[in-house]
């Protein structure tokens, strides 16, 4: 018998000149190449996923802060999965291996359980699937409960697009967000929603412009969408080449990261791709209470149709 890779079960998908491969712990789009040019930061079939690279986030995207909250007049508490910062990041099913249910040449559906535990009493299905066509792929992530009461929820995914050779700092960032989460320096806690213009450096690439030595690692609103609703981030090189993903009302935020990395240079990861992740919530949304803005966060409803979102991950040029 065939011994499965460190990363899961591998899912080739296949259309014209696009070949994308889904491995099936954490549903991670483990790589994506147009025409024989890499869209997002990948790895290797037989290594453990560097960090949440191309998972699928779920039952929340990003972080519960101390992994507290209280919801329907209970309080709940989380494994603190971001020692660093004591933290709960990127949900519950990063390190499960998704069941496929459907597979053809250029789609898969994966899926898997949440299980009721300590700090997420709650059982919720998620499915999720990726289709390739010859102009992107498209993950949509639905989701549902059973039992007798609501469960919070969101979902988003985690790729790192890339534009070519080199660091982030070369590439142009084009982001339509006139508002970004501020949080503290040290553990990235929310603090309060701003303008982009109160450092515009830093937080406003509503123009296309180079990312230089700027460090990001926040959230995102406000967002700019087309006539039919949808929102574009693309990061491209200096010849107009690169990668975007493309989604619609269902995620009303995005988390961007340069990925920097404690180690800097030293990292082969240091900056070597962009983190672009539509999120159905902000950071902390199972807090929803704490904050003077709307957090987005979902609420599954026993008996309730499945809640879904989905996005597109694009060439460009």
């Amino acid at each position: 018998m065939a011994r499965t890779p460190l990363s899961g079960t591998q899912h080739c998908l296949r259309a014209g000149d696009a070949q994308a491969i889904i491995a099936g712990v954490g549903a991670s789009l483990r790589t994506y190449t147009h025409e024989g040019r890499p869209l997002v930061l990948g790895f290797e079939a037989d290594e453990v996923r560097p960090g949440y690279r191309g998972a699928t986030l779920a039952p929340w995207p990003n972080r519960v802060v101390d992994g507290r909250y209280r919801f329907a007049d209970a309080d709940q508490l989380l494994p603190l999965t971001e020692r660093s910062r004591s933290h709960a990041l990127h949900g519950l099913l990063a390190w499960t291996e998704y069941a496929v249910t459907d597979k053809g040449p250029s789609h898969v559906t994966l899926a898997a359980t949440v299980e009721p535990q300590t700090g997420y009493p709650w059982r919720v299905h998620v499915e999720t699937s990726f289709v390739l066509a010859a102009d992107g792929l498209t993950q949509t992530v639905r989701a549902h409960t059973e039992g007798d009461s609501a469960a919070p929820w969101g979902t988003g995914p985690h790729p790192y697009l890339v534009a070519g050779e080199g660091r982030v700092d070369d590439w142009m960032l084009h982001l339509p967000a006139s508002r970004v989460l501020e949080v503290t320096p040290d553990r990235l806690v929310p603090t309060r929603l701003a303008d982009v213009t109160t450092d515009p450096e830093r937080f406003d690439f509503r123009e296309a412009r180079r990312i230089g030595s700027v460090e990001i690692d926040h959230a995102f609103t406000g967002l700019d969408r087309t006539a039919d609703g949808t929102t574009t981030v693309a990061v491209t090189d200096s010849t107009g080449r690169g990668a975007a993903i493309t989604w619609s009302l269902d995620c009303p935020w995005v988390q961007v990261h340069t990925a920097d990395q404690p180690e800097g240079e030293a990292s082969p990861a240091h900056r070597t791709g962009l983190a672009v992740e539509p999120m159905t919530c902000a950071p902390d949304a199972f807090n929803a209470g704490s904050y003077d803005f709307d957090t987005g966060l979902l609420l599954l409803e026993p008996g309730g149709e499945p809640v879904a979102a989905g996005w597109t991950i694009h060439p460009v040029g």
